[in-house]
């Protein structure tokens, strides 16, 4: 008798706390993740174009909404919204352009800037979902 009764405690105690629930309900495993698997400086300008091969290595597909890029200094290109917005299935390697200088017609923060060789430039990308992704390039020619 004193075992149904711990056990039926125990049973409300995980239905009261939500753990009985929590248990039963399958996983959400949907997640977004790009890897960047290569950077060039160019083809055209290489001042003010860096091509980007992102792989998407979650489990959706990507469409990115936004990008901006920031200099050593702290000066800052945005383009956003993305015009094109471009769109990567999960396991897919996709090249994207980005552009920065007159060449986007995109606002900055604090100076204008181009690339410059020998110097380190961060990538910030922004999916639909909200979730950024930052890569660090360096033009080396």
């Amino acid at each position: 008798m004193v075992v149904i009764v711990v056990a039926a405690s125990v049973m409300v105690f995980v239905y009261a706390t939500g753990l009985f629930g929590a248990l039963t309900r399958a996983p959400n495993f949907q997640k977004q993740a790009l890897s960047l698997e290569f950077s060039s400086f160019g083809p055209n300008n290489a001042n003010s174009n860096v091509t980007l091969s992102l792989r998407n290595t979650g489990t959706v597909p990507i469409t990115l909404v936004s990008y901006f890029v920031k200099d050593a200094n702290g000066n800052l290109y945005a383009q956003s919204p993305w015009a094109n917005q471009p769109s990567i299935a999960p396991t897919t390697l996709s090249q994207m352009q980005i552009l920065i200088s007159s060449v986007c017609s995109c606002p900055y923060t604090g100076s204008a800037f181009t690339f410059q060789i020998g110097q380190s430039y961060t990538i910030s990308l922004t999916s639909s979902q909200g979730n950024q992704f930052s890569f660090s390039v360096v033009r080396y020619s």
